[in-house]
């Protein structure tokens, strides 16, 4: 009997070990998977964020907004060759993350991520098809990335036309576009021409009059010690031979020269004036 309480007692204590093994299994599981689950929608999270940050033209590439908004967003999309790189950039990382989130099996994170699921469904402009054939090899027929949405339609058909490369080929003569040469306008010098000023006009005597000082003027006269030394004790320099003769005579008072009184011929008519002889020039010695 008590072998038999004993085998109870055993096998139950093995019961409740495989049931705490298979919890704790349990609960690390799910405790795994939701780690991942985090992580996944912490990816979803950032791409939204990029996405609606300001002026960025990636959240044109997430639903339908209308015509005219469609109009808008195909402009901000293919307006450079970077931004349109963005966009592919960005339609690849929501493929990752819609098949990793798959590859985890889910069901869950995969109905948390509607909005990304729709995004691909709609592809705007062909970007995810573009992404799907240049990376996966996808064609109209087959493409396993199909199974990650609902509704296939748009994706095979802008595999098949190549939507994406006609877009580009739409605007990849504006991206090489050369940019019209700016014309420079003239270099005008700030300092005014300058005005030429007459110099100084002699006089009738020959002589160049000092013009008068201005108020406010200033005039630079020549220092002392550019003007050589003069002594009042030293005596005159001798005058050149020429000069000393004519120093020594002595001018003729007026007085002393007595009136010439006009001749006349035998006709009582005055006769032509006879020049005057001129002195003789001195002897030089």
């Amino acid at each position: 009997m008590g072998a038999i309480i004993r085998i109870v007692f055993s096998v139950a204590a093995l019961a409740l070990a495989g049931f705490a093994v298979f919890t704790f299994g349990d609960h690390a599981r799910l405790a795994e998977q939701a780690a991942e689950r985090n992580a996944l929608l912490n990816r979803d999270a950032e791409l939204n964020r990029v996405a609606l940050a300001p002026g960025s033209a990636l959240s044109c590439l997430d639903g339908g907004a209308g015509e005219a908004v469609e109009n808008a967003c195909e402009k901000l999309v293919f307006a450079t060759p970077q931004s349109a790189a963005s966009a592919v950039a960005y339609m690849d990382a929501r493929l990752k993350l819609l098949a990793d989130t798959a590859a985890s099996h889910d069901n869950g994170a995969m109905a948390l991520l509607a909005s990304t699921r729709r995004a691909v469904a709609l592809d705007r402009f062909g970007v995810a098809a573009h992404v799907l054939a240049i990376r996966d090899g996808c064609t109209a027929e087959k493409c396993e990335a199909f199974a990650l949405v609902e509704d296939t339609s748009a994706l095979k058909s802008n595999l098949a036309a190549q939507v994406y490369d006609q877009y580009v080929s739409r605007y990849v003569a504006e991206w090489n576009a050369s940019p019209k040469p700016v014309e420079k306008a003239p270099v005008v010098s700030a300092a005014p021409a300058p005005v030429p000023v007459p110099g100084p006009v002699a006089n009738l005597n020959g002589q160049t009059p000092t013009p008068a000082v201005k108020p406010g003027e200033k005039w630079d006269f020549p220092s002392s010690a550019s003007i050589p030394a003069v002594s009042i004790m030293n005596s005159e320099p001798a005058l050149p031979k020429g000069a000393e003769a004519q120093a020594q005579a002595k001018p003729v008072p007026a007085d002393a020269i007595p009136p010439v009184k006009p001749s006349t011929d035998a006709r009582g008519a005055a006769a032509p004036k006879t020049p005057l002889p001129q002195a003789a020039p001195p002897a030089t010695r």
